[in-house]
């Protein structure tokens, strides 16, 4: 039988604190939005940028370190696997939620102080839901 490979590298910005919640069982768990921005040239010459946000989930000892450490602004290096809930409300509407699970997280910088309250590049996270 051959493995699989489910593994995601990402090197962003937070767009929000951390938020944590302590689940029925007794597990910790931490919460937070990434954006990764690219820039690129057209053939005419203009510039162009695009951002992409992802929904960062850490558990146990590491949900505790990011709760503690990070901030929104930050720099992060996030490693860990894509993981995709998929869920029914109360009025049976279905929804879908695609999240990176981390395994690791490195800070790479302080938080920013931007003007104006917003990200670098791109605005705060909208609701993804699908």
């Amino acid at each position: 039988m051959s493995r699989g490979l489910n593994r995601v590298m990402l090197i962003g910005h937070l767009g929000r604190d951390p938020e944590s919640r302590t689940t029925p069982s007794g597990k910790l768990v931490t919460t937070f939005s990434l954006a990764t921005s690219r820039a690129w040239h057209s053939q005419d010459g203009e510039r162009h940028e695009e951002t992409e946000w992802f929904h960062i989930v850490a558990w146990g000892s590491l949900a505790e370190i990011c709760q503690q450490h990070l901030r929104k602004g930050q720099r992060v290096f996030v490693e860990g696997r894509l993981q995709t809930r998929r869920w029914e409300d109360p009025e049976g509407r279905k929804h879908q939620a695609v999240e990176i699970v981390a395994r690791e997280m490195i800070m790479l910088g302080e938080p920013r102080e931007v003007p104006g309250g917003g990200m670098p590049s791109g605005e705060d996270e909208t609701d993804h839901d699908g």
